[in-house]
């Protein structure tokens, strides 16, 4: 509410400022329009970099956080030897493997969805005049 009484005032201050006889309607309006987007300039300009502090502090408090998590829980800790190798090894072939498997999907569906539009299409094409 704050933003329309300003955007409000500033019209009405530009407004009443200008003699009337003087300067013609649209000129008015002009310097209007020029004050409000220059108000909203400043006031989108504070807000970003209030947002952005804010986010910035919110990070880092989520970070901190995450991390004592892991401190306390003994995550994120690695494994080494010959145990760490296998279970990285069998993360690496799980992935590849889903990897394929999308990829096998997805250009499936992609050259079923190419071949009913280019029948739909001569159908179309068949039904018309």
């Amino acid at each position: 509410m704050r933003i329309q009484h300003i955007f409000t005032a500033a019209a009405l201050a530009a407004f009443a400022a200008a003699p009337a006889g003087a300067q013609s309607v649209k000129k008015v309006g002009s310097e209007v329009h020029h004050a409000l987007k220059k108000t909203g300039r400043e006031i989108k300009e504070v807000g970003g970099e209030v947002g952005s502090a804010t986010h910035k502090t919110l990070s880092k408090a989520g970070k901190d956080t995450k991390d004592e998590l892991k401190r306390s829980t003994g995550g994120g800790v690695k494994i080494g030897g010959d145990v760490g190798k296998v279970a990285k090894n069998v993360s690496k072939e799980s992935k590849r493997v889903g990897r394929k498997s999308k990829k096998a999907l997805k250009s499936g569906s992609s050259a079923a969805h190419k071949d009913l539009t280019k029948a739909g299409k001569e159908a179309k094409e068949t039904v018309k005049p």
